[in-house]
């Protein structure tokens, strides 16, 4: 997507390096850094400067191609990238994309066919999210009302996003999409990104605190939830960030559609149900402390709970299959049921 008329991706290859924008500064400073090893690579997605299930894919993909540059073992590059994030399944099916693409040559790995293999990586989850869009914009109508959650914009999926893809494609299309953000505690990725994604985008959009969208349904001011996830197991179950499952139950007592839009790459057949995907806890600092910007312009860390309180901080809930009306993919919007996510595997050309 365009900033200030340049194009860029979350992250790219750069130089021999790994370049990304940080978005932890998102909202209000828009700044780029490198990772130069696999450790920095690691740090960038467990502090979340580079977040997002497709994103963090794509990111230790490159990861693995930069242990070939600085002679690092890709099995323990491996290993590292692959702990950074335990829920988001993109993660692995990036790692594993790369280390399948580089046959030893002598006695070093294929530097050139790992890189290449990552560099076509991101690029098909870019395709994939535009395809998301192209199928997602069919369920829109002209001045369709839509809550979002999280940032599943295109910081989150390389470029277009994939809850965000159908926004945009409709947006060009002339539908006029309106767009309900909810703020996304305790991280505020939809108030801090998605919000700024809107902005940039010129869409029309409201934020919301998070409880705030049950009873903007309740008013009938919600005409479709468009969420994004970071895992899906064989039967629909659907692991994403914290918060969904209480928007899937409100749209579903309030009659409204609920969709998932994610790649395949997000889909993981090996996982049965949402019982056994991991869910992360996350560290109990991002719930005690917010940071925002003062009124001279300066960024500040405030802590907004007594210091004796004791926090549990899961960073995703599952939605079950029987609340999802849908999964918006590249290849077409699949039922949320087992055999369909079973059947798109095995011929994904008939969707």
């Amino acid at each position: 997507m365009k900033v200030d008329g340049e194009d860029y991706r979350a992250v790219w290859w750069e130089g021999g390096a790994v370049g990304y924008i940080d978005q932890r500064l998102l909202p209000h400073r828009f700044e780029s850094a490198t990772a130069s090893t696999v450790t920095q690579v690691a740090e960038a997605i467990t502090g979340m400067a580079v977040r997002g299930a497709p994103t963090i894919g794509v990111m230790a993909a490159y990861g693995i191609a930069l242990a070939t540059t600085t002679g690092e073992s890709l099995s323990d590059a491996y290993d590292t990238l692959l702990s950074t994030r335990p829920t988001a399944v993109n993660l692995k099916v990036g790692l594993d994309t790369v280390m399948a693409a580089g046959p030893d040559v002598g006695d070093k790995p294929d530097a050139a066919a790992i890189l290449g293999a990552a560099r076509m990586h991101d690029n098909s989850e870019v395709t994939a999210a535009r395809d998301i869009g192209r199928h997602g914009a069919k369920l829109l109508a002209h001045g369709s009302r839509v809550l979002t959650h999280c940032n599943a914009g295109w910081m989150a999926a390389q470029d277009w996003g994939t809850a965000t893809s159908p926004i945009y494609t409709g947006a060009r299309e002339g539908m006029n999409p309106f767009v309900w953000v909810s703020e996304t505690r305790p991280r505020l990725q939809g108030a801090r990104i998605t919000a700024w994604e809107m902005v940039n985008e010129g869409i029309d959009h409201r934020l919301i605190a998070d409880s705030a969208g049950a009873q903007l349904m309740r008013q009938r001011k919600v005409d479709i939830v468009i969420t994004g996830a970071d895992r899906i197991a064989a039967n629909g179950d659907t692991a994403n960030k914290i918060g969904t499952y209480s928007h899937a139950l409100a749209a579903r007592a309030n009659g409204i559609p609920f969709y998932i839009a994610t790649p395949l790459t997000t889909f993981d057949t090996d996982t049965p149900d949402g019982e056994s995907i991991p869910i992360e806890e996350r560290d109990e600092d991002e719930m005690v402390f917010v940071e925002g910007l003062t009124d001279t312009g300066e960024i500040q860390r405030v802590r907004v709970a007594p210091l004796e309180t004791k926090v549990v901080n899961p960073a995703f809930d599952v939605t079950p299959a029987t609340l999802i009306t849908g999964f918006i993919t590249e290849v077409g919007v699949i039922p949320a049921t087992p055999d369909a996510i079973a059947d798109v595997f095995r011929h994904p050309i008939r969707w």
